[in-house]
């Protein structure tokens, strides 16, 4: 083949609606020298028999931002390339049969708002005039997204395709890559049934096949991609003369329906409807050994399987009886893949260089836009315009084996519409990672919570407490956990508290030069040899990639502890960046963690340790605990005297229980969440994250610019100190109800959107509701009076002083 293109900057294997959607918005950054390779026809896969809905709505930040760019670009795309698209703004009513539902609602809407979109909170009666075929006796009200619709998945597919072939990128379809080999400078080569093509990078795009070429990945450092693939059926009515009247007498289609409390959706198609369950009764393909993936399912179904949705069908025809007046002309039966938590998978390959990931898409059409765009930015930049954690493939890290994905894809698909309660803990695929006293943990009443795959107790019950899941059903801080809470914080406050901590993540960083390197990597600078500091890693534009302790224990050689959930992000952070003749080892599973906490704690540990419980704050030291080697660091993620205790998961249960039987009383999760945030101390991908700078999240202090070393964002912070934040980080003391402010609710003042929290909690040693956010800076002054909106009342709020509000002094801390 003489068009045959052996070089490319960049290789996408998978040819639907994500692969063209990247290769088009690489071009638009001006890598036009990209190829994209299809092993059948373009949308091949899921894109051609998808249902093709493109909604914004999420609870999600990240998501709602690249869906809605996506219906940003799906409006001016046929213009914009020359290709006709049938894209139907219809607008969208979701109903709610509950007032927890209503404050989802109010919530997603408020969200919707700060973004720039106009979408309403209905009543029943105004439902109904916007929806006239519905039955709305039993609902409380509905959400309406203006800009929800539908458009043909072919169609948007091709309209990307040409748009990216117009600049100079190539398609090459019937093309099936079979493998890749990775060279000793990072380069690829993409092995094709027609021949090789040299790249830079390499970009997993391939749907319901990415697990498949994933492994091709594994001899360089890969994994197996966590994912599943699911039955989704749906259904086409026939035409219904009642809707061709609506449209001929309106001009318009029906708005998209979605019973989200039942479980589907309802649309206009021409003039019947196409109906969309998401049964509880769901069932997934190719998982075992009797049901294989083919080698080629290009342009394939399944029979129907009616049966699995008969009861939403039903309750489908009673909420809109048109329905029920017309039979099906036609059902849809085919795969869909599915992450372990639904959302896709875009951003770097993990543990892989120069490879990304843009797969496993549940609602690629709708996400298809915004995820061109963000793999793009990865690509070219570095980095994203939003955060985009929640998609990032390294968010799964070693516990996410196949049964792991096969459940959990079960239960996301089940429970689709679900509300993710603040106090509720989905049930599938638990205890994949435990700690060394799990047991104990349990035994002393613990109610656990997943944290990177790690079993944590989240707060601990008394017998009689109700633990059920339906207990967790709310939105609010009330429930069975809140006054164990409670007593749980004031034991850390009065005496002594002790929490289970697995799976930190922990790296050793050794070998000569390794406090050089570091110092270039962090915006500040370095503990002596025998203490602790906190040091931040910024990106080029100066914003927060990551926090991590440094423990230093030799001149050259440290161990750096981050978050469980920043496990395979922070390595690789590290790694890619680690010159020659430096190791760096990830010890996460050597070693468990306590902390023990409170004015108490150095009486309880005095007759347990040899260790020198006079050392000041941030040190460390090498000691016995019961007789067991451990490690002290004098820390206190609590905001009172205590210690982490650092050991072996063979030494940890001894040291556990002699710590109990001393009078330490056990704590969670939900407790140490309270008790951090009234020492305004960052949680990792809430209040740290890439949406903001270093100087506007208040780090100030962590960052030195006279340092010699020039550190990633450096120039950036100079900058941004001369020209000023655009948002700055504040505390505030929230007026709150019943519920406390999740994160990305809006901080409102003079009836504008002025800023958005990024986490709240009730803080039970100040008796007050806290949260934490983003202002704009002319209203950071403490004092200045603002409303957060929490799932749809806004409550007075007032800024505090730029410190802690318990113990500003630290002197508890430091006692």
């Amino acid at each position: 083949m003489s068009d045959f293109p052996t070089k490319a900057r960049v290789v996408i294997i998978g040819g639907g609606v994500v692969g063209t959607s990247s290769l088009y918005h690489l071009a638009k950054k001006g890598w036009t020298d990209c190829v994209l390779l299809e092993k059948n026809e373009l949308t091949a896969g899921s894109t051609w028999h998808a249902a093709g809905n493109v909604p914004t709505f999420s609870t999600s930040w990240a998501i709602m931002n690249m869906q809605r760019y996506s219906t940003e670009l799906y409006s001016r795309l046929a213009d914009e390339v020359d290709y006709p698209m049938n894209y139907h703004v219809t607008g969208s009513i979701r109903l709610a049969h509950s007032e927890e539902r209503m404050q989802e609602f109010e919530r997603a809407a408020s969200m919707g708002r700060y973004q720039g979109m106009d979408i309403e909170i209905l009543s029943p009666e105004e439902t109904k005039e916007r929806y006239p075929f519905l039955e709305t006796h039993d609902l409380v009200g509905s959400l309406y997204d203006p800009h929800d619709g539908d458009i043909d998945p072919a169609q948007l597919t091709q309209a990307l395709a040409k748009g990216a072939r117009d600049m100079g990128a190539k398609i090459l379809r019937f093309t099936p890559a079979t493998g890749v080999t990775q060279h000793d400078d990072g380069t690829w080569t993409v092995h094709t049934e027609k021949g090789d093509i040299a790249c830079d990078y390499v970009v997993n795009a391939a749907g319901y096949y990415a697990q498949r070429v994933g492994e091709w990945f594994k001899p360089y450092g890969g994994r197996t991609v966590p994912m599943m693939v699911m039955s989704h059926q749906y259904l086409l009515s026939e035409e219904i003369p009642e809707i061709e009247a609506y449209t001929k007498g309106t001009g318009k289609k029906l708005p998209l329906l979605r019973d989200v409390d039942v479980s589907y959706y309802l649309r206009q198609e021409k003039h019947g409807f196409n109906l969309g369950p998401y049964e509880p009764n769901c069932k997934g393909h190719w998982m075992s050994d009797d049901d294989p993936m083919p080698e080629d399912f290009s342009f394939q179904l399944w029979n129907d399987d009616l049966d699995r949705i008969e009861d939403i069908v039903t309750d489908a025809m009673e909420r809109v009886p048109l329905m029920g007046t017309s039979g099906v002309s036609r059902v849809i039966n085919g795969p869909i893949p599915y992450a372990p938590d639904g959302l896709p998978l875009v951003g770097p390959m993990p543990g892989v260089k120069n490879a990304f990931e843009a797969c496993v898409f549940t609602f690629g059409i709708a996400q298809g836009g915004g995820a061109g765009k963000v793999l793009a930015e990865w690509i070219v930049d570095g980095h994203t315009e939003w955060d985009m954690w929640a998609v990032d493939p390294r968010r799964y890290t070693d516990y996410t084996d196949q049964d792991y994905c096969n459940q959990k894809g079960l239960e996301v698909y089940g429970n689709e519409y679900a509300m993710h309660y603040p106090h509720h803990e989905w049930p599938a695929a638990r205890d994949k990672k435990l700690s060394p006293v799990h047991a104990k943990v349990k035994e002393l009443g613990g109610v656990m919570g997943a944290y990177n795959g790690w079993e944590r107790a989240n707060w601990f019950a008394q017998p009689g407490d109700d633990t059920s899941l339906e207990a967790t059903h709310t939105w609010g801080r009330s429930g069975p956990w809140e006054q164990r809470i409670k007593e749980e914080c004031e034991a850390v406050r009065d005496h002594c508290g002790v929490l289970d901590l697995p799976g930190f993540s922990r790296f050793a960083l050794n070998g000569p030069g390794a406090a050089e390197w570091l110092r270039g990597m962090i915006t500040g600078g370095l503990p002596k040899v025998g203490r602790i500091n906190l040091a931040y890693f910024a990106d080029e534009r100066g914003r927060i990639l990551t926090e991590m302790s440094v423990l230093r224990h030799a001149e050259d050689g440290f161990v750096l502890i981050t978050a469980a959930s920043a496990q395979w992000h922070d390595f690789e952070l590290l790694k890619r960046n680690l010159p020659d003749g430096l190791e760096l080892i990830d010890c996460t599973v050597d070693m468990s963690t306590l902390i023990v906490t409170g004015p108490k704690s150095r009486e309880i540990l005095a007759d347990l340790t040899d260790a020198d419980l006079s050392l000041g704050w941030l040190t460390h030291q090498k000691a016995k605990v019961a007789g067991l080697d451990a490690i002290l660091v004098r820390v206190s993620f609590a905001g009172e005297l205590g210690w982490e205790i650092h050991a072996s998961f063979a030494n940890m249960p001894a040291i556990y229980d002699a710590i109990i039987d001393a009078g330490a009383k056990p704590f969670g999760m939900y407790a140490l969440n309270s008790l951090r945030i009234e020492k305004g101390y960052r949680a990792w991908k809430g209040d740290l994250s890439t949406d903001y700078s270093l100087l506007e999240g208040g780090l100030g202090r962590f960052v030195k610019l006279d340092k010699s070393q020039d550190f990633p964002g450096k120039a950036a912070i100079q900058n941004e100190k001369q020209q000023g934040v655009k948002k700055q980080f504040v505390t505030l003391l929230v007026e709150a109800q019943d519920c406390d402010a999740p994160y990305m609710s809006c901080i409102w003042h003079d009836g504008q959107i002025v800023g958005e929290t990024t986490s709240g909690a009730w803080g039970y040693r100040i008796n007050a509701s806290v949260a934490l956010g983003m202002v704009r800076p002319d209203l950071a002054a403490p004092g200045t009076e603002l409303e957060v909106e929490i799932y749809g009342q806004k409550c007075r709020a007032v800024v505090q002083e730029d410190q802690p509000l318990w113990d500003p002094a630290n002197e508890r801390l430091r006692a």
